[in-house]
């Protein structure tokens, strides 16, 4: 099934990664390119509306060689900087996936996520030789043993799991009190989504997890993730148990996720509501958005 509701999906630009290797094209859209400027912390110094950033030309008259590529919005290309904010107005990626529209927010992530992975592959993983830019940003290249690398991406598992009419919610020592979320991780090498799925819920919670059914994928570019949504239910109805990785994990009924869901959306009160989720940005909403309306599967 397809979820909906969550940020950094939005498909309508084209990444054109034809282009990466053609430089004197490259050099040729630049002059009425739309360029987004990130920091050095990947906060833009850009606004929401596409429209409005700045020309290629208006920046400098040749493409910088630090230029990335991100990719074409009808025909134009668009491209990022890194640049310093020196006191100027910034939004970070979380606020522009709930407030930007999808197309700049997902041009966003793109862009912050390519920018992330450049600042930790300055040097040769092999050698530590530095590296070079290539293919319009999106590798690095060392000269001296020739290692070749490429943006990192990092699969996890996110999953909602029904044990009968209730939902398997856990929290983090480090979250704002009353937050809790379903249950994630990482997929380990070797592991399938589903294995990782099992694996996790067993690690975090105890409970043992049968048929597994794929909902829908968020990137998640915190720094560099693909979230991998699932639906999955319970063996067994036991009472979870919470393991290192959590502080506490329990099983949560209709009515108490639909409260909790309310307070979320609710104007913020002097106290925190016993239960709230994310807001409307990341696939876990979305997830258990879709489990209280019996889209689970």
């Amino acid at each position: 099934m397809a979820l909906a509701g969550f940020a950094f999906v939005d498909g309508g630009f084209d990444r054109a990664a034809h282009l990466r290797e053609r430089p004197e094209a490259l050099d040729a859209l630049w002059a009425d390119a739309a360029v987004l400027r990130l920091d050095g912390e990947s906060r833009s110094l850009d606004d929401g509306d596409a429209r409005t950033w700045s020309r290629g030309d208006a920046l400098s008259a040749a493409r910088p060689p630090e230029a990335v590529f991100v990719g074409l919005v009808g025909g134009r290309a668009c491209f990022a900087l890194e640049r310093p904010a020196e006191g100027a107005r910034t939004t970070d990626l979380r606020r522009a996936g709930m407030q930007w529209p999808g197309l700049e927010a997902a041009l966003f992530a793109a862009a912050a996520g390519v920018l992330n992975w450049r600042r930790r592959a300055r040097f040769c993983g092999a050698c530590g030789h530095p590296t070079d830019a290539a293919q319009a940003g999106w590798s690095m290249r060392c000269a001296r043993c020739g290692l070749q690398a490429y943006p990192r991406t990092d699969p996890a598992v996110i999953v909602a799991v029904r044990g009968g009419d209730r939902l398997l919610l856990g929290r983090q020592r480090t979250w704002p009190p009353g937050r809790w979320s379903v249950l994630a991780g990482f997929v380990e090498p070797g592991e399938s989504p589903e294995q990782a799925v099992r694996r996790e819920v067993l690690e975090e919670s105890g409970v043992p997890v049968g048929a597994v059914r794929y909902a829908d994928a968020q990137p998640w570019p915190f720094p560099s993730a693909l979230m991998l949504g699932f639906f999955a239910d319970a063996e067994s109805a036991a009472e979870p148990q919470a393991g290192d990785e959590l502080e506490d994990v329990r099983w949560f009924t209709r009515d108490a996720v639909r409260a909790g869901l309310a307070a979320t959306d609710a104007p913020p009160e002097a106290a925190p509501p016993p239960l709230a989720f994310a807001p409307r940005l990341s696939i876990a909403r979305a997830l258990i958005e879709a489990w209280l309306d019996g889209r689970d599967g």
